[in-house]
């Protein structure tokens, strides 16, 4: 992996067609990395949930979405306050798609950034 930082906007770095935009409201679900894509982590520095926003800004972009495949390979789990969530930190986004990218195992990269106070484990 290599990771650089840039005040540039995506837009104006990579052709519209090389993007995915990763957002948890996705419809289309990221079955694998293509090295030849550019995969933007939507994310909010906001302590609260806006449904939806990330989703949007893609749209309104014209860019290609995705999610991670949390309910293909993961199951809720049973707990006290029934919360189930798909939305995560950028730093887990990471963990994911980079255990992802050595390991080319879904299972072992959502154990790696999924953590269990997001109501989702991995099938016994």
């Amino acid at each position: 992996f290599q990771m650089d930082t840039t005040q540039e906007s995506y837009l104006d770095l990579f052709p519209l067609d090389t993007i995915i935009y990763l957002t948890p409201d996705s419809e289309n679900v990221l079955e694998d990395i293509d090295p030849k894509k550019v995969y933007i982590l939507g994310g909010l520095v906001d302590e609260s949930i806006h449904k939806k926003l990330t989703l949007r800004r893609a749209q309104e972009q014209s860019l290609q979405t995705a999610r991670l495949p949390i309910r293909e390979y993961m199951v809720k789990a049973i707990n006290t306050k029934n919360y189930h969530s798909e939305t995560l930190a950028i730093n887990q986004v990471f963990d994911v798609l980079s255990t992802y990218y050595k390991t080319r195992s879904w299972p072992d990269a959502l154990k790696a950034g999924v953590s269990s106070g997001k109501g989702y484990v991995l099938p016994d």
